[in-house]
């Protein structure tokens, strides 16, 4: 430790974070987070020192350490691409769905209005932040109707047991009257209580196919397709998605980065078989 504190006792804040990425080539973390720490008590007011370091906590899986140093960095450059890009990571690996969206998604529209290249990792992080918040969602919808099924059985076997009593109460009844009377009404509700788990045995069936898969999704908005266009290179988009990218940002492919212009782009009309025909099949998608 003395060599350590030794060895970067006299090094300016640049050197201390250059020392600190060698370390983090290195996988050495905890090393690395020690290097970046003093770099930043040396000049605090360097935003990538603080997502340096907040990186090196989130491969320590130390969510709220990295979410801090990303919102200190952020406080200083609200466009740092890197400071929302890994606070949507710490966020997701929080469960804290909706911000996690927002970061990720800010950085991927950061990412492309400064032309910056990080291949498919924002894009990759926002589909998976994406799918966990909507299986987030279907498990808060399954247990709300497995709440509402036992409450409805719950209900037949009141009712039941209280048709069952009247009749039991009932004098004018002889006894042979009554068994039969109350052989009815437990037939009927085994029928109720058999036809309402069917019922939503259906449903969880349904609910099990609920997922979308990433082909059918564009790869700005990462929403399903509705107006898919294909480019010369290959890659297909949601045609208002494209259009606002050539628009605000450059006319270039987003994925490739080659030269694309608007009448380059040809109506995908394959994709839109594709796409339509799950949505008839999959009505539920339409809200994903």
């Amino acid at each position: 430790m003395s060599k350590y504190m030794y060895s970067t006792a006299n090094l300016s804040d640049k050197e201390l974070k250059d020392q600190g990425n060698r370390l983090f080539s290195l996988r050495k973390y905890e090393d690395a987070i020690k290097c970046y720490s003093k770099a930043i008590i040396k000049n605090p007011t360097v935003p990538s020192y603080f997502t340096n370091r907040a990186l090196c906590h989130l491969k320590m899986k130390r969510w709220d350490a990295s979410c801090q140093d990303c919102r200190r960095a952020l406080d200083m450059d609200s466009a740092l691409v890197k400071g929302h890009f890994f606070l949507g990571q710490a966020l997701l690996e929080m469960e804290n769905y909706d911000e996690a969206l927002k970061h990720l998604q800010r950085a991927h529209d950061l990412a492309r209005e400064q032309k910056l290249n990080f291949g498919d990792d924002i894009a990759s992080q926002l589909r998976t932040a994406r799918k966990k918040r909507w299986n987030f969602q279907e498990e808060k919808r399954i247990a709300q109707e497995i709440e509402l099924m036992t409450y409805l059985n719950r209900l037949i076997v009141q009712d039941s047991n209280a048709q069952i009593e009247k009749v039991k109460n009932n004098d004018k009844l002889t006894d042979e009257e009554q068994q039969k009377k109350i052989s009815d009404i437990e037939r009927q509700c085994d029928n109720n209580t058999s036809e309402l788990n069917a019922l939503f045995a259906k449903i969880d069936e349904r609910r099990r196919k609920r997922d979308v898969p990433d082909y059918l999704c564009g790869k700005i908005s990462f929403e399903i397709l509705r107006e898919p266009v294909i480019t010369p290179s290959g890659i297909t988009y949601e045609r208002k998605d494209i259009e606002e990218h050539l628009q605000r940002v450059g006319h270039f492919d987003p994925v490739t980065r080659v030269k694309l212009t608007q009448d380059q782009l040809i109506p995908n009309f394959a994709m839109k078989e594709v796409v339509d025909s799950f949505l008839q099949e999959n009505e539920w998608a339409l809200d994903y």
